[in-house]
């Protein structure tokens, strides 16, 4: 990998995390930049991402190693144009967008399918920009590859080796199933939260009751509803057969549910908990799925002055950094008023094992 050039057509979130997680992972790689945000540009010279940044697509990629196509999907027939006219013959072409479909087709449209491996990094955040754009977004997170049938073998086995080496889980799919599974684990959750957040909103009383005691079980199964609105609508138009048929799956899901309810059917209520408990349980153990895992844990203290610096304290005293904490104050879920998360499965261990021998009640939340 000496030597790499990498360009980026487009540096927000994801583009910015992949030059991030490349300039970490391959330290002399050089890493060339086009954004319409000029002040995204500047920030990534500032920081030291991109060694070179282009006031368009031009000869400034025509050394580039591999070009990423980062900017949103409504531009890649005008982008695929433009990185056709200045990419080199040996060039790999890839994207990371989550539907994979539209972009395939012009691909072998613009001629460019013995170049072009499809790439789908399974991370993201409510925050976008590249401002916000990390190398450790990457890390742990499934990066699908759908290569075409006339990319050379060795072609595929670079990329996922470099992808391999930016922390992330390279997995080869044929472009059509991976439509199918993301509409199903990724795209479908985000149409069900818009669709909850909007109905509590619609029954809401005017005063507001419903939002004001809104707790963990709500927030959590919603919390992906704060995503880009632009962004889901192209998803949805892009994905449009693939979403329709799961979303009338779980149309006819949710009518057997109410069905059941209506029934007060004890047995059958508690068998469709319990097969969506044990499923959703299989997911904690793997590193890395469908989603992503968390490490998170849960405290018990007291709301009293000092009881959170106290926690941080300790922790801190045995070198466990903290990804991120808040504090529940509506118990609906559990009994753990503070939640802590960490960023790796270790440090949450240590935590857990830590505060219990301080005499807190903690332990580990899904």
């Amino acid at each position: 990998m000496a030597g790499l050039i990498c360009g980026f057509v487009g540096l927000g979130l994801i583009g910015g995390s992949i030059a991030r997680a490349l300039k970490k992972s391959v330290p002399d790689a050089r890493i060339v930049a086009y954004d319409v945000n000029r002040e995204a540009l500047l920030l990534a010279e500032k920081e030291g991402v991109a060694d070179i940044t282009a006031s368009a697509i031009d000869g400034s990629f025509s050394d580039c190693d591999y070009l990423f196509l980062c900017a949103p999907v409504q531009r890649n027939d005008s982008n695929l144009a433009a990185v056709k006219k200045v990419m080199k013959t040996d060039c790999l072409l890839t994207d990371v967008g989550s539907v994979k479909t539209a972009i395939h087709e012009a691909v072998r449209e613009a001629g460019l399918e013995g170049r072009f491996v499809g790439g789908h990094p399974m991370a993201g955040s409510e925050r976008i920009g590249f401002a916000n754009s990390r190398a450790s977004l990457l890390e742990n997170a499934y990066y699908i590859l759908t290569p075409t049938d006339s990319v050379p073998d060795q072609k595929v086995e670079d990329y996922r080796n470099l992808v391999a080496a930016m922390g992330a889980i390279p997995l080869i799919l044929d472009y059509g199933k991976h439509d199918y599974v993301t509409a199903a684990i990724s795209h479908l959750p985000h149409v069900i939260a818009a669709s909850l957040v909007n109905l509590v909103r619609d029954s809401d009383s005017e005063d507001g009751i419903m939002k004001m005691v809104a707790a963990g079980g709500f927030k959590d199964i919603t919390r992906i509803a704060s995503s880009s609105a632009l962004m889901w609508q192209q998803i949805c138009l892009s994905n449009t057969s693939n979403i329709s048929s799961l979303l009338w799956d779980y149309i006819q899901a949710l009518t057997d549910f109410r069905q059941r309810i209506d029934a007060r059917d004890e047995g059958a209520l508690y068998e469709l908990f319990d097969r969506a408990r044990i499923y959703r349980d299989s997911f904690i153990s793997a590193s890395s799925g469908p989603i992503k895992r968390s490490f998170r844990i849960a405290v018990d203290i007291d709301d009293k002055a000092g009881a959170l610096a106290r926690i941080v304290a300790l922790l801190a005293s045995k070198s466990l950094s903290i990804k991120n904490i808040g504090i529940t104050h509506n118990r609906e879920s559990d009994d753990g008023v503070l939640k802590v998360e960490f960023y790796e499965e270790a440090s949450m261990t240590a935590a857990v094992e830590l505060l219990t021998a301080e005499g807190y009640q903690a332990e580990v939340r899904a």
